[in-house]
This record gives C-alpha cells, structure tokens and sequence, in this order.
C-alpha cells in the first residue's frame, strides 16, 4: 500500500494552474493562515478524502485526451509540500505515464535541514514546473499577511533557480496589503536576478471566496476590501517585469 494522500477536491479541467489545460489535485493542509485566502477549509488536514496515488492516477488518465501538448497534472492546496511523500510518489506515476507535473505551492514548509531537503530534491526530479506564490516580498508585512515569515520562501525561489528548475512566479495583489510601489519593486528586483522564471503572473485579488469563512464561523479578515483597479494591475505588472516573460 502506497502513502495515502488527503485529498481536498478535484478540478478536471483546470484552466488557471499552468500550462494548457490541467487535471488539479487540491490537498488539504497549510501552515499559514492568509487574510484572503479562498480556502480556508482546506487549512487543516482533518475531513480530507484519503487516496493513494494509483486512485488518483485512475482519476487522471480518464482526461488524458483533452489536455493537448501542454497540459497535465498540477497539485496544489492547501500547501502540497505538506504531503511532499504523496505528491513524489504521485508525480512518479505520472513521468511513467508522459504526463506533465507541476506542483501550485507558496513555499511556506521549506527548509534546507534534512530530512526535508533530500525529500524535496527527489520530487524536483519528477517535476516539470513549480508555480511559487510569493505573496510579499516585505518579511514584516507578510508575517501580518500569513501568520509566518517569507524568508523560507525566498530561498526556495533562490534554491530553484540554483538547480535550473522552471517557475511561474505568482503574486496575489490585494489593495492595503500587498500592492505597495517600494514592495512590487523590490520583489521586481528579486525575481530579475533568478534565471529560472517562465513566466510573472500578477492575480487580482477576489472575493469569492468569503462564503467559505463564514460557514466555517470565521471573521473574514479583509472585510471592506474591493478588487484592484485596472491601473494598479497595470501598474504591478510592470514593476514585477511580467511582460520580459512569454
């Protein structure tokens, strides 16, 4: 019997979450406790549905045929290096098979100690493309935004870029919160000196997600919070370089 995975929901045609269209697998747990985050109820690891990565694969290859040349299987959370044992033994199945992985993670678990890093360089080497979420480039700000510090998470970026891994850098721009001029610059910065990025996605900051803290009983956090205007997405872009990646 394989590592039992605990699985949050499945997307069978992924249009958001890397190249082409994507069969996602969400997974519950999460270290950090984001004021926007759209899904709070996949924080903890408890009323999950447990899979091995055989059950899932069956999930998989029955869309196999609408994915074109580019698409594949993409895990995401909750956190996936959470569950980095499930996602390597997933993502090996999947090299069996020629499909494309990419792992959706925001970084927050890593660490160079072992047995942590060891770990993570066996999945690096059946991983296609890592989607990281840099959510702040600002340490302070991000401990108020997600309950943990970033400087983890800039190593990853820089670790990636030491072994030639491809990344899409992502950023959620959130009004008050993460839409400072001096921060999109320094994460601009940040990003120009790593030689591994694909691809710069600014993601507009949404609400849809609000239903999901208030049936948990959760205060929703950024409550009064509107959508960022046209000019500021504009504006982040440029500053992060988004249009320097095709």
């Amino acid at each position: 019997m394989g590592t039992k995975g605990i699985i949050h929901s499945f997307e069978s045609f992924g249009a958001a979450d890397g190249p082409g269209v994507r069969f996602v697998v969400f997974l519950k747990g999460c270290n950090m406790r984001c004021k926007y985050c759209h899904n709070p109820d996949s924080w903890s690891e408890k009323g999950g549905q447990e899979s091995d990565a055989d059950e899932v694969m069956k999930k998989v290859s029955r869309y196999k045929s609408y994915w074109g040349e580019e698409g594949g299987i993409t895990v995401s959370g909750g956190e996936p290096l959470i569950q980095i044992d499930f996602v390597t033994e997933l993502f090996k199945k999947a090299k069996l098979e020629g499909i494309n992985t990419a792992i959706d993670t925001s970084g927050e678990p890593f660490t160079m100690k072992e047995p942590f890093i060891s770990k993570f360089d066996e999945l690096m080497k059946y991983t296609d493309l890592v989607l990281l979420d840099i959510k702040e480039i600002d340490d302070i700000k991000h401990r108020e935004l997600t309950g943990k510090t970033n400087e983890n998470i800039l190593l990853l970026a820089e670790y990636l870029s030491k072994i030639q891994k491809p990344v899409w850098i992502r950023h959620v721009l959130v009004p008050e919160n993460t839409d400072f001029d001096e921060d999109l610059d320094k994460l601009g910065e940040f990003i120009s000196k790593l030689s591994n990025v694909k691809k710069v996605e600014v993601l507009p900051y949404h609400t849809l997600g609000v239903f999901k803290w208030e049936n948990l009983g959760m205060k929703y956090r950024l409550e009064g919070i509107g959508t960022p205007t046209s000019e500021r997405i504009t504006n982040a872009k440029k500053r992060l370089g988004c249009d320097k990646f095709f």
